[in-house]
């Protein structure tokens, strides 16, 4: 006859995590030199950290960059949406109850994916710190365990683009972005030229113009770099204008991919029926980790490219989720952006680092990062 399991020898469920503290804190982090893209110069970053503390003391850190033109997200936004809504919601609850507090979160409060995102990565870092597990551990596993990211490059000068591609590329950068839509089109083709003859002809190098161009200069742009070898130009055109980029993919040489315009599957639908070559997910527009890998393996099932990006400039908080999410996805064949590399300070002890082939994904408990709360508070907006 089987013998009967002894209680001894049954699983025994963790006790619940709950949670007793939700705070909301807007900090204004310097970047090393201004960004300059369409339509907008960056010199701060204005981001939401989310910080959940639970009964035992134990902490989770999520973060979020405000996004006024991508997600509609202001920091004073941000900051009620966590504070007001979203935090009073989740005291006194499990946070190992994660998809179950996401419905409660969702259903409380539409839209305001980059507060939506915080939240769920602080709860994912807090829930990995207290099973010891690293985050990739709580969304499936690794596809992968470094990523090589990319360096933006948005200079006065096609010189100094070149000076500083040259000098990243001595750091371990190897994949390149220029900035478009802000100088005067002929100049910009010829930018593009001058860096790709100075990297040569196998580093990868693709162009973003943030919605700054018409179709008709998008058309010439794509046109006149074809001899580039661009591996895609990222949302040349207004985030709404679906028909025009459906025109300009039918006869552009180079694949086009959407940014700003990808928020949800549905814009991912729309945009592979309009011929784009590949997409950027960003937690803060998908709305989280969760949401982020669905559309990551709906664009496999697509056939499109990805590329993962943090927004402009995030700490080594939101860039050690962004590698978690880069190593977890099917593909990321168009790369992953980091931008704590931006930033004259970070937030981390020790910031996400470089390493001989790019950033390795961090092993730690949770983020697998430690937050310096000194330098929190230094950088908070009072």
């Amino acid at each position: 006859m089987e013998a009967r399991a002894r209680p001894e020898d049954r699983h025994v469920a963790r006790a619940p995590l709950m949670i007793r503290r939700v705070d909301a804190i807007p900090v204004a982090l310097p970047l090393k030199k201004p960004m300059k893209m369409a339509g907008v110069t960056i010199d701060r970053a204005y981001n939401l950290l989310v910080r959940i503390e639970a009964q035992d003391g134990s902490v989770g850190w999520g973060e979020a960059a405000s996004a006024p033109t991508m997600t509609g997200d202001t920091l004073g936004g941000l900051e009620a949406a966590v504070r007001e809504h979203l935090g009073p919601l989740l005291i006194g609850r499990d946070a190992r109850m994660r998809p179950a507090l996401g419905r409660s979160l969702r259903a409380a409060l539409l839209g305001n994916s980059g507060a939506h995102s915080a939240v769920e990565m602080a709860l994912l870092d807090l829930a990995g710190q207290a099973a010891g597990l690293p985050i990739i551990d709580l969304i499936g596993g690794a596809a992968r365990t470094e990523v090589a990211p990319m360096w933006l490059l948005g200079n006065a000068s096609p010189d100094q683009d070149i000076a500083e591609a040259q000098a990243k590329q001595a750091e371990g950068f190897h994949f390149f972005k220029l900035k478009i839509g802000v100088k005067p089109l002929a100049a910009e083709i010829a930018a593009t030229h001058a860096v790709r003859a100075a990297l040569g002809p196998d580093v990868p190098l693709c162009a973003d113009a943030n919605c700054g161009l018409t179709i008709a200069a998008a058309r010439r742009y794509a046109e006149e770099t074809r001899a580039a070898s661009l591996a895609f130009v990222e949302q040349p055109l207004a985030h709404d204008d679906l028909a025009g980029l459906a025109a300009l993919t039918r006869v552009s040489p180079t694949p086009i991919g959407a940014d700003e315009a990808i928020h949800s599957l549905a814009d991912i639908d729309a945009h592979a029926r309009a011929g784009v070559g590949g997409v950027s997910l960003k937690l803060i527009k998908c709305g989280g980790m969760a949401a982020a890998l669905q559309a990551a393996i709906l664009c496999e099932r697509q056939g499109l490219a990805v590329n993962i990006a943090a927004k402009i400039a995030e700490s080594s908080i939101a860039s050690a989720a962004a590698v978690h999410l880069a190593c977890a996805v099917p593909t990321i064949d168009w790369g992953v952006s980091l931008t704590h590399f931006y930033l004259a300070e970070d937030l981390a002890r020790r910031p996400l680092p470089m390493g001989d082939h790019g950033v390795s994904l961090p092993r730690g408990a949770g983020l697998g990062i430690e937050v310096d709360e000194d330098a929190v508070a230094r950088f908070r907006v009072k």
